[in-house]
């Protein structure tokens, strides 16, 4: 823009329609006619501002050098329209639920001027409109009061530099709330409602005139600097590094810092400890995470077993291959002769090392001596595949332990413990302490209990090392597969996963092993997409493998080799053309786009790591439509951000999932990922084909790397003592 002018200026009208608009930050383009029926066009924030509206702006006339002069928002007064074309827009925009277009012309033609005052103070009066009932009277006042009670806060936050979309996440968190919340302690948000962090919380409290020695601040920064350690799986870091990052991260002294610290100990938000004489932190929920885990696994050791078979007789019929139609090894067999005659057990192996092969025979045993079992995994695609490949039901374990509608809390628990005498658990190298103390806790104190799982694999998202210090302890039974059966060995997808966690190069194919690895050298990260686009074109159907059961898999989310320029330049390769779109921050959501979902929602019984379809876009109600396998979810414009494109997925994210192919990229650009079990862990999500893209040197970089970041945990330690 240029020629702008220095001097604000108040003009008034209704807006006629929106050329753009970012529910994210509040930004629109629209349409205005003014009091002389002249129409012009204004750009800048405007929360909530719809079709139909009367609105007086504040700010200055400017000349763009795109779209010519229009006039450039600084502030606004919205208004409800006063005439009857106005409130039939108005009504009709989608942004009071349960009136679109046909009900505002209908409620407008009854009511007159009047339907503003009818919807909040005589709703029952709305059923006298054909068509509304009581059912819809109600939405459409709950709907019209939620948004004038959203007016009023975004006025008091718009101040605070709070976006729509945050402002909407407040205001139902709090309701009503909101202002004295803010008021008393805004540092609450940090920890309450999701997607706002200590660093917004903390710009929001310092434009509130909070000082920046307040209790609240300190105890606030301390957690924040505690759950950055949380997000990198560590559950316990030494006092005095915490003490240090926490002086740096608010800029104040460590008295203030100790202080705080002492508080919060006080309050049992955080748990002080001392090990191997060093004095240790973790966020109270780590801790007792930890310990239940350890105390319940011990109880389980401890008590007698539910299941009581003749361990001679089926060694015999094991060593016989007299159970089912499939030949174990020695390890096989050993593994289940370990799982019947220990409470717990951790059975680990890579790929080929025949873990479907063991599952399928001992569901077998279970079957024929009437055992009752349950089987499951961290994730729905990790679930589904034990289905498909033992033909037994297999669920993830949010949902067997399912939820309670009123407080999102788990409904089998010590008190309601699961009905089963062996629980099987998959992928068990993706379950982190949280999901494990709430799953142990549902355990019967009679039954036995299986975790299966690759130790090789990257560790869980969420915090812990579950099923390494498992395997650590001296409590837990446990045994490793290590022979690779020669179906298997055919394979260079399984040869070179062994290799790479071993520090060794892949090695190429051969005429006696399949060509289903690939590497493609490339320098230059910036020609990856390039690449990228002719093996979609070329290698994928030189394979036979459809675009849809393909996946890039890359080590993080930012650079040009990173998660999200990919996504971005995917979904214009693989579901380009004009279709409906929502754009929610720095993301736009087609129809038909492949998405994640990225955190748990236990409202809408979706959790991170799924994966699903965007089905509809609908304006008037403002709301997205994803489809998770054959589970539809609805979501509100203001919660997309629980939501990312998924035509490509960070290796983290993969976990549990495989697909037919995946391409890997692995630059030096990722270098403080790289590992070996990074890489091993992207190859053994492929099927059929696995394509890696990238400079040898950053292979070599992760051959080097054993393992990615040591995560500090006091499990083990928690299983060999007595608690």
């Amino acid at each position: 823009m240029d020629e702008q002018s220095t001097q604000s200026v108040r003009i008034a009208g209704t807006i006629e329609r929106f050329i753009f608009n970012n529910p994210e930050n509040g930004y629109t383009v629209f349409i205005i006619t003014l009091d002389k029926q002249q129409s012009i066009t204004a750009s800048g924030v405007v929360p909530h501002a719809t079709a139909g509206q009367e609105i007086e702006l504040i700010g200055q006339w400017v000349n763009h050098k795109k779209f010519g002069r229009q006039f450039a928002i600084e502030s606004s007064i919205q208004k409800i329209p006063s005439t009857l074309t106005g409130l039939k827009k108005y009504l009709g925009s989608g942004l009071i639920k349960g009136i679109g277009p046909s009900y505002a012309e209908k409620l407008v033609d009854h009511f007159g001027n009047a339907i503003m005052n009818i919807i909040e103070h005589e709703p029952e009066r709305l059923q006298e409109v054909a068509g509304i009932g009581q059912k819809r009277a109600q939405l459409i006042t709950a709907s019209f009061i939620e948004q004038k009670d959203i007016s009023h806060i975004m006025i008091f936050l718009q101040g605070y530099g709070i976006s729509p979309v945050y402002a909407a996440k407040i205001y139902r968190q709090y309701r009503g709330k909101t202002v004295d919340v803010l008021k008393e302690n805004p540092y609450r948000l940090a920890d309450e409602v999701w997607g706002i962090g200590f660093k917004l919380a903390d710009d929001i409290a310092q434009k509130m005139g909070f000082a920046t020695e307040s209790p609240h601040r300190v105890t606030a920064g301390i957690i924040y600097t505690l759950q950055l350690y949380g997000q990198s799986g560590t559950s316990y870091i030494p006092h005095e590094e915490l003490a240090q990052k926490a002086c740096n991260l608010l800029e104040l002294n460590s008295d203030l810092i100790e202080q705080g610290m002492a508080t919060l100990i006080i309050q049992e938000k955080i748990k002080e400890l001392i090990f191997q004489e060093k004095k240790y932190c973790a966020l109270m929920a780590h801790y007792n995470a930890e310990r239940g885990i350890a105390h319940k696994l011990q109880q389980l050791v401890r008590y007698p077993a539910l299941i009581a078979i003749d361990s001679t007789a089926l060694y015999q019929k094991l060593t016989a291959h007299k159970i089912g139609s499939l030949v174990l090894n020695d390890d096989q067999i050993r593994s289940i002769m370990t799982i019947f005659e220990n409470r717990v057990t951790v059975i680990t192996g890579g790929p080929g090392t025949g873990k479907t092969t063991l599952i399928r025979t001992l569901l077998t045993v279970l079957d024929q001596e009437k055992i009752v079992y349950k089987l499951a995994a961290p994730t729905g695609r990790a679930a589904k595949r034990i289905t498909e490949q033992t033909g037994k039901f297999a669920t993830t374990i949010h949902r067997l332990l399912e939820i309670d509608p009123q407080t999102f809390t788990f409904l089998h628990n010590e008190s309601h413990a699961l009905k089963t005498q062996m629980l099987i658990v998959d992928e068990s190298s993706m379950v982190d302490i949280f999901l494990a103390h709430a799953l142990l806790k549902a355990v019967p104190l009679g039954a036995s209990i299986v975790f299966l799982g690759d130790i090789d694999q990257l560790p869980s998202v969420g915090p812990g090392s579950f099923l390494a210090d498992c395997l650590a302890s001296s409590v837990i039974a446990r045994v490793k597969l290590t022979h690779i059966f020669r179906q298997a060995q055919n394979s260079l997808i399984t040869l070179n996963a062994h290799r790479i966690i071993t520090g060794q190069p892949p090695i190429k194919a051969t005429p006696e092993t399949r060509h289903d690895f690939i590497f493609i050298p490339e320098a230059q990260a910036e020609n990856l997409f390039e690449r990228i686009i002719h093996c979609y074109k070329t290698v994928l159907k030189q394979h036979t493998i459809a675009q849809e059961n393909t996946v890039i898999l890359t080590p993080m989310n930012r650079g040009v080799a990173g998660n999200f320029t990919l996504n971005h330049n995917l979904q214009d390769f693989l579901n380009g053309g004009e279709k409906k779109s929502i754009s929610a921050g720095n993301t736009t959501f087609k129809l038909d786009d492949k998405v994640m979902q990225i955190k748990n929602n236990y409202e809408k019984m979706v959790f991170n790591g799924d994966c699903g379809t965007v089905q509809e876009i609908d304006f008037h109600e403002k709301t997205m439509t994803v489809l998770f396998n054959e589970k539809t979810v609805m979501y509100e414009f203001d919660e997309l951000n629980e939501l990312i494109l998924a035509y490509s997925m960070t290796i983290h994210k993969s976990q549990g999932s495989e697909y037919d192919a995946v391409i890997i990229p692995i630059f030096m650009q990722h270098y403080t990922l790289l590992a070996r079990n990074l890489i091993y862990t992207a190859i053994t999500r492929a099927k059929k084909l696995c394509i890696i893209i990238g400079e040898p040197k950053a292979i070599h970089c992760a051959l080097a790397q054993a393992r990615t970041g040591q995560r500090v945990t006091f499990l083990t330690h928690y299983l060999n003592s007595t608690l």
